[in-house]
């Protein structure tokens, strides 16, 4: 009798990007690092969106936000289109059982979902206080998903007869820290949350490269840096319990967030530092050890990788906007690879249209609405770091193209799209993008989107009777 299929455990972030140790940032992540030891390692991941619920939902159905329908945030009246398959249907239905611990962010219906069994999940809004979050820390949400394990392995060990273990049922967890979030704080400051979480000295933080070194900017990552250590920490009690219980053996682990860190020019924003995303799997045969891939990948890629590893097939293949990269993993096939990857804003606490390609050298932004020259989402506005950045970044305007050599300025700081030297390039890239847009069937292209809520907007009546 054949063996289950692996067990499948997805483990994801708030606003973390690379901001790890071992994609060499100066800051102590040893669990993550040693996940990323015995695991592969994507140097060039990226999103489809600088944005929460907009790159989730790609990442749970292997689709672009305006094709699934969630070219917004979750809680803002946004949602998946009603026939979107994400993940935990598609492994359900092909004998996993499914499991949700922590948070989501991608529906405000929890059962639209289709997990077998919700563990915990605090508040769905990510920015409302620090207190309605207890339940979705990342420690809390760490100890909870190691009583599962616990629970999970007694079970399978009450017997030691081969066609016992063979009847397993392999496991799905989907398993969301709040951490690195911004919570709003009593005086309307966005930070994160010092309170609960170690503070670095300020001075000894290593500076942005890609904003100015600003006191206020430091400040802002002295606090961050505490829960990334936060997260490393759940990181490692999970990792423990998966070595304690013996599922480690049988469990592929994959390790994401949605985007870039919560500072200007990151998220919210397409530029690198906003779609930049740390992406990490681990499985003793079905991942090498130890290997770091420098190809362009995106999170529409993740979900058919997942299931290309652990042998479950879509049931509707073409509709998926993403590709598998196994063939990276395991070299039996010759592996595509990506000439570009694509990204999108269009909704978040304003409207801002944006679309992006990006290719080993080049990025081209087209902006479709009129902005300041760097949109800062809310919890960024009203944070320190936003503070030291408002009149440079929130006054002028944006142009409606950028063009980026990421050789010559990888901090992508000088907009070379009307040097002649680059007319070309920006040539070709805007037809690629153009091209991407009519063949995902963008609603973009038709006009400016209205919000979710546009019904409630123009549903108002003078009538008090």
């Amino acid at each position: 009798m054949a063996d289950p299929p692996p067990n499948v455990l997805l483990v994801h972030c708030h606003d973390l990007g690379r901001y790890l140790g071992c994609y060499g940032v100066d800051v102590e992540t040893p669990n993550v690092d040693a996940l990323a030891a015995d695991g592969a390692l994507f140097e060039n991941h990226f999103v489809t969106a600088p944005q929460c619920s907009p790159s989730r939902g790609s990442l749970m159905t292997g689709r672009y936000p305006h094709a699934n329908g969630l070219m917004g945030l979750a809680h803002g009246d946004w949602e998946l289109h009603d026939d979107e398959r994400i993940l935990p249907h598609i492994l359900g239905d092909a004998g996993y059982e499914t499991h949700l611990f922590g948070l989501q962010h991608i529906s405000q219906d929890t059962d639209r979902l289709g997990y077998d069994y919700v563990h915990s999940e605090g508040n769905l809004y990510p920015g409302v206080s620090p207190i309605v979050h207890q339940s979705n820390r990342a420690r809390n949400v760490a100890d909870v998903f190691t009583r599962f394990l616990e629970g999970a392995s007694n079970a399978a060990g009450t017997s030691d007869d081969d066609a016992a273990e063979s009847d397993r049922t392999p496991f799905f967890a989907s398993v969301g820290f709040f951490e690195l979030h911004r919570v709003e704080e009593e005086n309307g400051r966005y930070g994160f949350d010092a309170d609960h979480y170690e503070i670095e000295d300020p001075k000894e933080v290593p500076p942005l490269q890609y904003l100015p070194d600003r006191l206020g900017i430091r400040r802002d990552l002295a606090e961050m840096r505490g829960m990334v250590r936060a997260i490393d920490d759940a990181m490692g009690t999970i990792l423990e319990a998966l070595d304690r219980t013996g599922l480690d053996e049988e469990t592929l682990v994959v390790f994401t967030t949605e985007h870039g860190i919560a500072f200007p020019r990151a998220k919210g924003c397409c530029y690198d530092p906003g779609i930049e995303g740390v992406l990490l799997l681990s499985h003793p045969d079905l991942v090498p050890r130890g290997e770091r891939y420098d190809e362009l990948v995106t999170n529409v890629d993740v979900l058919p990788t997942i299931l290309d590893l652990v042998g479950v097939d879509h049931p509707e293949p073409d509709r998926l906007d993403g590709r598998s990269f196994r063939p990276l993993l395991d070299g039996e096939d010759e592996y595509e690879a990506h000439d570009e990857i694509f990204a999108e804003m269009t909704w978040h606490d304003m409207y801002n249209p944006v679309r992006a390609i990006r290719t080993e050298r080049y990025k081209y932004v087209r902006n479709f609405w009129h902005l300041p020259k760097v949109y800062l989402t809310r919890d960024i506005f009203a944070s320190e770091a936003g503070r030291e950045v408002r009149e440079s970044f929130g006054v002028p305007t944006r142009p409606y193209e950028e063009l980026y050599d990421l050789e010559e300025a990888p901090q992508e700081d000088d907009n070379v799209v009307r040097e002649p030297r680059y007319r070309e390039v920006r040539a070709e890239l805007a037809e690629r993008l153009r091209e991407w847009m009519i063949e995902t069937d963008d609603p973009l292209l038709d006009g400016p989107v209205p919000p979710g809520d546009y019904d409630e907007i123009t549903g108002w009546s003078v009538d008090a009777r």
